[in-house]
């Protein structure tokens, strides 16, 4: 129950940012999306799985003739006079005359054995035939061939070309079907014409587009600011959270400068064999200064860039592979029209020497949108959907903060997807409503049978959130209040909608929003008499919120204006937060009694605005329980209604 959350700022409230915005939507933390990356085209025929049976054949074939060979080699010799010796003894089975050589079989001495190949040098002899005959030697005269190249091909130089090209095919199918003598091509190319991308394409960004528009302004006339004396960058680095559309600035700036794409990923220059990698990236640079002017494109460069030394494990492979491409972005002439751009979500783990002016000249964040970006994203992925007169995508992009591009673009999806389902002629607002609940909170669990009982403390639960919602100063407008179970373990939420973005928070509105979350345990409170489990995320927001207010935004009167502890996390990824305490035990047990003291008060505040307002709490969780889900205008006329009547 109220199992609400959404992505936390990278900027000054820290985690606490992402708890306030976590009253504005709710659910389990949303899925990342994978950073999109440029898949190569149709490989050649003998990649693919079909043609297996050709590699079977030959290599039938060569098991065929290699054993026939060895088959030949086994063969002992033996002198001529012994071969006469065993024909009378009745020893030989059956013989091949030719005029080079008798060969033939030995029959074995013992009755298990096996017959044993010989041959031995005939001399001129006129008896032989009748020898043979007489003990009942089976012959046959064969001629002497003298085609030797023919029996040189198919007995040595075919099965070994058979056995060469077996070893080719299943190199390449272990090197992902590239050649595998080219260790270091790795790189997909795009030609001018291959990429489509523009700059039109691409939206909430437009910082870091006009700075990408230098780019694409040198690349077009590397001259332009050489007339001045300046140099064109040489690098671009592009940072931010995942799929926020770096790499999609990156095909945009090709697309727009009309010259060719070279993609790559970082994880793809590492390798088991030391050297492989630095051979990838001389190669690569190599086919750039070819097709100059280009874009070399590193997606995730940590995977190669990583602080040297930084780690206690050696890894030779990996840094030897960014010594090469830290070679490689010195020795290139930035007048040659060859710019390097890479993306990484991890800027503080990058190596120092890798960010320097003369590598990576300019790094540009390509942050979370805003609302009026999340709007603009919107527009560029409805473009092709046929949407119904109701849909606003304003709305939408208010429902959606600390959205990406990538997410965005999955709730336009599956907004489609939804309409499908239901039968509809195009997307209604309703489609786009239950594609955000889909992938915010996930997905609805009709089937999940709860007991009256359960049933109705979920619904005063969420009733307590929304009135308290609803009447404090500060609180975000109503848009949904649910007790339909969601996800993994959200029995229902209580959705607001925020009139603006907002970036930063008073200790006003702080304190109104642990009011909020307080609302659905005081409810239970009031109604049962007691609270249940379905309040623990509630308590962990609200606690969480209280304590940044005390140690890192000074708004404790005990502690007065100060900092207590450091906070360390990544700038763009969520988790992997530490925390390193500096302050003593006495400040600590300071700190303990202050974040209790502001959860107290909270309560306190919350269940004297729900006493109060006892016929609302009643006639809301038994509207709830009716409907399952109320809108924030129906929310709004309950809740004033009863308020006037005394209640």
């Amino acid at each position: 129950m109220g199992d609400d959350k959404v992505p936390r700022s990278n900027r000054f409230l820290d985690n606490l940012k992402a708890i306030l915005e976590s009253l504005q939507g709710i659910g389990p933390m949303r899925k990342k999306p994978e950073i999109e990356i440029n898949k190569p085209g149709k490989g050649p025929f003998w990649q693919d799985p079909r043609y297996n049976w050709i590699a079977y054949l030959i290599l039938a074939v060569l098991l065929l003739s290699l054993m026939q060979n060895f088959q030949q080699m086994r063969e002992v010799e033996i002198p001529y006079s012994q071969f006469l010796q065993y024909v009378e003894a009745g020893r030989v089975d059956k013989v091949v005359v030719s005029d080079k050589k008798i060969t033939g079989l030995l029959k074995p001495e013992e009755p298990e054995g096996r017959p044993r190949p010989f041959f031995t040098v005939p001399l001129w002899d006129a008896n032989l035939t009748e020898l043979l005959q007489k003990h009942g030697v089976e012959f046959v005269v064969r001629p002497e061939t003298t085609n030797w190249i023919a029996y040189f091909f198919f007995s040595w130089f075919l099965p070994l070309l058979l056995l060469f090209l077996l070893w080719s095919w299943m190199a390449q199918r272990m090197a992902g079907g590239r050649n595998f003598l080219s260790l270091g091509r790795r790189a997909r190319i795009y030609a001018e014409s291959d990429v489509k991308v523009r700059f039109d394409d691409v939206a909430g960004c437009e910082e870091a587009k006009q700075e990408l528009k230098e780019v694409v302004e040198f690349l077009k006339d590397p001259k332009k600011i050489q007339r001045l004396g300046g140099r064109p960058p040489k690098g671009v680095l592009l940072v931010g959270p995942p799929g926020t559309g770096k790499t999609l600035l990156a095909r945009a700036v090709a697309g727009e400068a009309g010259v060719p794409f070279f993609s790559i990923t970082g994880s793809e220059f590492v390798e088991m064999f030391v050297g492989v990698g630095a051979a990838r990236v001389r190669d690569l640079f190599e086919q750039a200064r070819q097709k100059a002017p280009c874009i070399i494109f590193i997606d995730e460069i940590d995977a190669i860039g990583r602080a040297r030394g930084a780690s206690p494990i050696s890894h030779e492979e990996r840094e030897q592979t960014l010594n090469q491409l830290l070679a490689e972005m010195d020795g290139f002439d930035p007048a040659a029209g060859v710019v390097v751009m890479a993306a990484t979500n991890r800027p503080e783990i990058l190596d120092k020497a890798l960010l320097r002016p003369g590598r990576f000249d300019r790094q540009i964040v390509v942050d979370k949108p805003d609302l009026a970006g999340r709007e603009a994203i919107l527009r560029i992925h409805t473009r092709n959907k046929k949407l119904c007169p109701d849909v606003d995508l304003h709305v939408i992009a208010l429902r959606t903060p600390g959205f990406v591009g990538a997410e965005l673009e999955n709730v336009c999806n599956e907004a489609a997807i939804i309409a499908v389902r239901r039968g509809h002629d195009c997307i209604a607002m309703e489609d786009f409503e239950a594609a955000i609940d889909r992938v915010v909170a996930g997905l609805e669990r009709k089937t999940r049978a709860l007991s009256p009982e359960e049933k109705a403390r979920v619904a005063f639960h969420e009733s307590g959130h929304a009135i308290v919602a609803e009447i404090v100063p500060t609180g975000q407008p109503i848009h949904k209040v649910s007790i339909i179970p969601r996800g993994i373990g959200a029995l229902g939420y209580t959705l607001q909608l925020p009139v603006e973005e907002k970036f930063l928070a008073t200790e006003e509105e702080l304190k109104d929003q642990l009011a909020i979350l307080l609302g659905g345990r005081s409810a239970e409170e009031i109604i049962y008499g007691n609270a249940s489990s379905g309040a623990q995320n509630d308590l962990e927001k609200a606690t969480e919120i209280a304590r940044n207010m005390i140690c890192y935004l000074g708004m404790s009167r005990k502690l007065g204006p100060a900092t207590w502890g450091q906070r360390q996390q990544l700038a763009f990824l969520e988790g992997n937060v530490q925390e390193v305490r500096n302050y003593s035990e006495e400040t600590a047990r300071l700190i303990d009694a202050e974040v209790k003291e502001f959860i107290d008060e909270a309560h306190r505040r919350a269940r004297t605005i729900l006493e109060e307002r006892r016929a609302a709490l009643d006639a809301l969780a038994e509207r709830l329980r009716e409907k399952e889900v109320l809108g924030g205008e129906e929310v709004k006329k309950i809740i004033e209604e009863h308020s006037r009547a005394g209640g």
